[in-house]
């Protein structure tokens, strides 16, 4: 901070006493600093130039902060940093911008020669203490722009995510995909490629492989045009139409639509949740067009599976229940995780596509090729509550056609439909309404499609590999209500009524009581479920019915938790299942591992267990489970494994870190503090933690913004970090490198005389980690970097003295070094290592 003194606080108070009494003289606006200071007594005026002064700086008539600045006599203005930003209009990008602008310091008047950022002229007034910039955009309307401005020149850099998923077990062939993503910007155009490696498992143990993608495309204001290899899906909209039977598949062409089309993965969970009814301990597999895009460990009874680490948009996937290595049930979800859209000034969403259908690498039989295929979605924003949306397509020589409406009927009502009809598979319907009442909200849900699993396999004793006996191939319905009402602050109840038809059929009643206490001195949730359910494979084809009380409960702190459960089911043959599970659970801290459970039970058949970790390192993040099986003794498992090859700036990086938001930066980290943990905030959003050497940061592509650096927790050392921020402006899959350095700092305490030991005031005292302006009296304070302990002193661009500082003659408290005076005078430049400084 640069203290004013309070002289300085009264000039604005003495020129307006002055002001009244003295005319203004005409061609004096805006005037000069001397003519602004004309009239006021000497001893102020030593107080006014030369001397840091606070300030309100002001953009276009617009608050952009207070500051402290520096004023010359040639009417130049200089600043220092600014101290309040609370009132600031336009951010902190904008904010930022100005203020390397007006560091290196500027002329006050109309801007001449080369102007940055559209500047036209800088004016300060003694009256007000405040800073007027005036730029070009002073007279437009300050509203949010609708698009963003792509980079200057467009921008480099290649981003690669590589994703593992494997599931198998004894008597079960290991199956699994590799997901081989890109994303690279070059100029203006960005492109994608996607290769995937799968292998089915089952009898069938051919590895197959396909590209999905190889195109590039062009952000446009509002739309976007897409040439090369892709999968002509509905990108580009809001609310994306669904539509019966085969997906479209790969072909080559041109796809143009809106704007909005590169959608961004989210961490958000569906709107509507996921759910399945495992009888007993079980895994769930979820594929996205016949590829195993996650899987989960889940226990028995009725639970949500966690669709955050979902990709984000509208889609259709097929969630799979495996107990005990056996696929027991397959039903077809709808992952919804749409954008917000409110904006009536642009009503139309919209994506057309054309081409050939082709495939590329592939060596899927039922992947079709040679035919034409086109297509168009819309959406239209009826009201800002009402989304309707129509789509048209040919594929594989059969025309779909897809309606939907989305509809926010009040503030705590949605409702969400499809209509659609495919050629030879018919007519199919989904419905999706969610009410909010305050304590508690009510699902109600239904939907028609179309199911194939002629592709499922099950394992029998023998260890035989055969297809699943309950193959289905047709049209399918689930309806169902869901209720979850909140009875107290400790107490809530739910309850869940589905009626399917089709592979499964039958009505199905769940109905759960949660209750959290205190237990032993440790918070405790308590849960009591009752189901009825329609039979499957795994409980003899007769109705599931049974009861299930379950308690979680903390176990010494917030990072172990205990849990524990007795119920009873319906057994494979039919009879009764009576379990029970008792299982721990830990987080751990600064660990590659980042929390560990196991589970184990006991029913009918005999003891089963479970364990679940999860995993992250610089380079690679995951999770993998183990389960071993009552009813066979068998052991099955998973793992997901995920990592980011990161290229841009001639540097590379592996990373375990998401790169989400659409661009990157990589950043090297220099310091000479060990252990030391700095935090990086892009300013558009998002953190990251940095340690020393090669960092990854996720930034968001697009804007024009920047990364500030700081550091971790709040026991600050002494020490600076350069650069203190920085600017990025990046395409999608663009890339930068910036190298940082922490410098172990002092506080340095001293006064500035002349030759004739004369105070030098408003000279700027520079060091590598900070600067300082010298006081009326000459006296100063700065950081100053403890390993290159040289300060030069500049006045009006021009360079007067340098010193190199003997640390350890000087008298030092608590990390602040008092040095005295400091003679500054000409003969310290012609010595190339610097004069020493010494105490006058």
């Amino acid at each position: 901070m640069f203290p004013m003194t309070p002289i300085a606080a009264a000039l604005a108070l003495l020129f307006c006493a002055s002001a009244a009494a003295a005319p203004v003289s005409a061609g004096t606006t805006p005037r000069s600093l001397l003519a602004q200071a004309k009239g006021l007594p000497a001893d102020f005026e030593e107080h006014f130039f030369d001397v840091p002064l606070a300030v309100r700086v002001e953009l276009d008539h617009q608050p952009l902060g207070e500051a402290m600045v520096v004023l010359s006599r040639d009417d130049r203005i200089t600043l220092l940093e600014f101290t309040d930003t609370s009132e600031n209009r336009f951010g902190a990008a904008e904010r930022e911008k100005w203020a390397s602008t007006l560091k290196p310091g500027v002329p006050l008047g109309n801007c001449t020669g080369q102007c940055p950022d559209q500047l036209l002229a800088v004016h300060y007034s003694l009256e007000n203490s405040l800073v007027s910039i005036l730029t070009e955009n002073a007279e437009r309307d300050l509203e949010a722009k609708r698009y963003y401005d792509q980079p200057e020149g467009g921008s480099s850099g290649l981003m690669v995510r590589n994703q593992l998923n494997l599931n198998g077990g004894q008597d079960q062939d290991l199956g699994g995909r590799f997901g081989l993503e890109a994303s690279a910007s070059l100029g203006n155009w960005s492109q994608t490629f996607n290769m995937q490696l799968a292998r089915l498992g089952g009898p069938d143990e051919q590895l197959y492989h396909a590209v999905h993608e190889l195109y590039t495309q062009r952000e446009l204001p509002g739309s976007f045009v897409r040439l090369g290899y892709f999968t002509p899906n509905s990108e580009g909209l809001t609310r994306q139409p669904r539509s019966f039977g085969t997906s479209p598949d790969t072909a080559v062409g041109l796809m143009y639509g809106s704007s909005d089309s590169l959608a961004i993965d989210s961490s958000r969970p569906s709107v509507y949740p996921v759910y399945v009814t495992a009888n007993r301990q079980a895994s769930v597999e979820i594929y996205r067009d016949g590829l195993l895009i996650n899987t989960q460990s889940v226990p028995a009874g009725l639970q949500t599976l966690d669709t955050r680490p979902l990709p984000g948009g509208i889609y259709e996937v097929e969630v799979r229940l495996i107990e005990d290595g056996q696929t027991t049930s397959s039903t077809q979800e709808l992952i919804y995780k749409p954008n917000n859209w409110r904006n009536l000034d642009e009503r139309w969403r919209y994506n057309l596509f054309a081409g050939q259908e082709t495939k590329l690498l592939s060596n899927w039989d039922q992947q079709a090729s040679g035919d034409a295929t086109a297509g168009a979605s819309l959406n239209y924003l009826l009201h800002p509550r009402v989304i309707l949306g129509l789509s048209a397509r040919q594929v594989r020589e059969k025309l779909q056609y897809g309606s939907s409406i989305d509809w926010t009927l009040a503030n705590n009502t949605s409702l969400f439909a499809n209509l659609y009809q495919t050629e030879d598979h018919g007519t199919g319907a989904d419905l999706q309404g969610l009410y909010n009442y305050g304590a508690g909200s009510l699902v109600i849900s239904h939907n028609r499609s179309w199911l194939d699993t002629r592709n499922i396999y099950d394992t029998l004793p023998d260890g035989t590999r055969v297809r699943q006996r309950n193959v289905f191939t047709g049209q399918t319905s689930n309806s169902s209500l869901a209720l979850n009402h909140r009875i107290s602050r400790k107490s809530s109840l739910n309850a869940r009524v589905s009626h399917s038809d089709g592979n499964t059929e039958g009505v199905g009643v769940d109905l759960g009581w949660t209750q959290r206490t205190v237990v032993f001195g440790s918070d405790a949730n308590w849960r009591l479920s009752l189901f009825d359910r329609p039979g499957s494979y795994s409980s003899g084809d007769a109705r599931n019915r049974g009861v299930d009380l379950s308690i979680n409960m903390a176990l010494g702190g917030p990072d172990q938790q205990v849990t524990g459960s007795i119920g009873t089911r319906t057994a494979r043959d039919g009879g009764r299942d009576n379990n029970a599970s008792i299982g721990y659970r830990k987080n751990l801290r600064d660990h590659v591992l980042q929390n560990v459970s196991v589970t184990a039970l006991t029913d009918t058949y005999g003891i089963g267990l479970s364990s679940l970790a999860n995993f992250r390192t610089d380079a690679v993040n995951g999770d993998g489970f183990v389960q071993r099986s009552s009813y066979n003794g068998n052991f099955t498992g998973g793992l997901n494994l995920d990592s980011t090859l990161i290229v841009g700036g001639q540097r590379m990086t592996l990373t375990s870190q998401h790169q989400g938001r659409g661009a990157g930066m990589i950043v090297d980290v220099e310091s000479d503090i060990d252990g030391i943990a700095l935090r990086a905030d892009d300013l558009s959003g998002g953190s990251a933690a940095l340690r020393p050497g090669r960092n990854f940061i996720p930034i968001t592509a697009y804007k024009n913004s920047s990364v500030s650096f700081d550091f971790e927790g709040n026991h600050v050392p002494a020490a600076s970090i350069e650069p203190a921020r920085t600017r990025y402006h990046l395409n999608k899959g663009g890339v930068e490198y910036r190298k940082v350095r922490v410098m172990k700092t002092l506080t340095v305490l001293g006064r500035l005389l002349d030759a004739q030991g004369q105070p030098l005031k408003g000279h700027h005292v520079i060091n590598h980690a900070s600067r300082g302006v010298s006081e009326v009296d000459g006296f100063f304070s700065m950081e100053m970097n403890a390993g290159s302990p040289t300060l030069e002193v500049r006045h009006a661009d021009q360079l007067l003295c340098q010193f190199r500082l003997d640390v350890g003659k000087h008298r030092s408290e608590n990390d602040v070094l008092m040095i005295g005076d400091l003679r500054c005078t000409p003969d310290t430049l012609a010595d190339a290592t610097f004069k020493d400084a010494t105490a006058s």
